[in-house]
C-alpha cells in the first residue's frame, strides 16, 4: 500500500466551493484501479489549506493509471483552479 499526500492550499474564499466541488470529484478518484480509500482533512488553524490523503495498492497506479487516464482530465478540470500554488504531491510507505 502507497499513501498519497498533498497540502491543499484553497484559494482566499473558496473554500466552501472546494468542499462542494470534492464531493463530486472523490467518484471519479474511487472508481480508478488500485485506489483503497480516501479522506480530506481541514487544518483548523489555517481556514484555506486542506490535506489530501489516498491510498493506492501501488505507485503505478496513482502515477500511470489515474494521473494518464481520461478520468483525470475530467478531476483535473474540476478541482486545479482551486489550488495556490499547486500542491506538491508526495508519496509514503510503511516501515513497519
Amino acid at each position: 500500500m502507497i499513501l498519497e499526500q498533498a497540502i491543499l492550499n484553497i484559494k482566499p474564499g473558496q473554500s466552501d466551493a472546494f468542499e462542494k466541488t470534492f464531493k463530486e470529484a472523490q467518484k471519479i478518484i474511487a472508481s480508478m484501479k488500485g485506489y483503497i480509500r480516501h479522506d480530506v482533512l481541514k487544518c483548523i488553524e489555517e481556514e484555506d489549506k486542506f490535506v489530501l490523503l489516498v491510498e493506492w495498492e501501488t505507485i503505478e497506479d496513482h502515477e500511470v493509471g489515474f494521473r494518464k487516464s481520461k478520468e483525470y482530465q475530467q478531476w483535473k478540470k474540476l478541482l486545479h483552479h482551486f489550488y495556490d500554488p499547486f500542491p506538491l504531491v508526495q508519496h509514503y510507505e510503511s516501515i513497519l
